[in-house]
């Protein structure tokens, strides 16, 4: 096979995660060309692998006309396609295009339609985690590899870019690389500081920890090892409002002022993440920062099937069975988990 089709039209974490499935099928067919579907908003990730060749725009294919959207598959001259997100428009387009081989979940009823090989397996059910599970797709085309977690790390592919600078505008720089504040003690440099990122939010992807959770972090973590950050959305940023307000003189807000690009670059910067299961904290993983993801003991999301993979990577879960709040995303078994278990972890590190 020369060319073969990636398709990931989901969010960021999933999309990062997909990555060592392109990275693998680089190892076992080094010459073939991978494109990758995916959607503008993870475009920046998916152009920064090393792994694949070239992005496609699904939201742009989107808006075209039936014909054209066949045509262009056709065009992408592919000898396989692999749906790892399987999407029921998409595995039909590839089917219309012709498409020599199909390749698709076979736990979708719409797989048996448009696939010619189907893989089974369960997501849900499974131990092994979503990386690990991305890659018994690659069964079809001969490849049957089972990498363990901690070989994961080697196949994301993800190149370093660290332009962006850290900037906090509320205190005078001495230098655009350096982030220097002020306080009553007198200036202090902060290029010795431990650059820390909490990404408190999740638009609704994760159980949340809780700003009450974060406020106990910030006031624990010693000021004068830690340069603390806080990212998010800028409707995110709306909603945490009092919490920013109130820890205005300890951290840094960046809440609404990075594109995904620029996000990716000033985690690049920094020295660590603390998050929930969220893209950031894969993106963090995937770059070998300090990443600490804070997960609910539920599947399937647990951390099992979704903890953060990276050198550096970790997660703090309670040792308990988790369901009584299964239907709602207010979840006591993740508030539960103490500050004190995450400070000690950055500690250490």
């Amino acid at each position: 096979m020369t060319r073969i089709l990636l398709s990931r039209t989901d969010r960021i974490g999933d999309v990062v995660l997909t990555l060592p499935l392109a990275g693998v099928l680089k190892k076992y067919l080094p010459q073939t060309t991978l494109l990758f579907l995916g959607k503008t908003y993870t475009r920046p990730v998916i152009e920064a692998c090393s792994f694949v060749d070239e992005f496609i725009d699904w939201d742009l294919l989107a808006e075209l006309p039936y014909r054209e959207q066949v045509a262009a598959f056709r065009a992408f001259r592919a000898d396989a396609v692999i749906h790892v997100f399987m999407n029921r428009t998409i595995a039909k387009l590839a089917d219309a295009a012709d498409i020599p081989v199909k390749v698709g979940s076979a736990h979708r009823l719409f797989s048996w339609l448009y696939c010619n090989q189907v893989v089974w397996f369960s997501r849900r059910h499974s131990d092994l985690h979503e990386a690990q599970l991305n890659l018994k797709l690659l069964k079809p085309l001969g490849i049957e590899v089972m990498l363990e977690r901690e070989r994961i790390p080697e196949y994301y592919g993800l190149q370093a870019d660290a332009r962006y600078e850290i900037r906090d505008t509320r205190y005078a720089m001495r230098d655009p690389a350096s982030d220097i504040r002020n306080p009553e003690s007198g200036i202090r440099d902060q290029e010795s500081r431990f650059r820390l990122i909490l990404h408190p939010k999740s638009k609704g992807s994760a159980r949340e920890w809780g700003l009450e959770n974060f406020s106990r972090l910030i006031e624990l973590l010693p000021q004068n090892k830690f340069s603390i950050y806080i990212t998010g959305t800028k409707a995110e940023g709306e909603l945490m409002k009092e919490f920013l307000e109130k820890h205005r003189e300890q951290v840094t807000d960046r809440t609404g002022k990075m594109d995904l690009s620029e996000l990716m670059e000033f985690i690049n910067s920094c020295d660590g993440m603390v998050a929930a299961s969220t893209g950031p904290l894969h993106l963090a993983a995937a770059s070998g920062k300090v990443a600490i993801g804070l997960y609910a003991p539920m599947r399937p999301i647990h951390p099992a099937r979704w903890a953060p993979l990276g050198k550096n990577a970790s997660y703090l879960v309670l040792d308990k069975p988790c369901n009584d709040c299964r239907k709602n995303l207010d979840c006591h078994c993740m508030k539960e988990i103490r500050a004190e278990e995450v400070v000690a972890m950055l500690m250490n590190d």
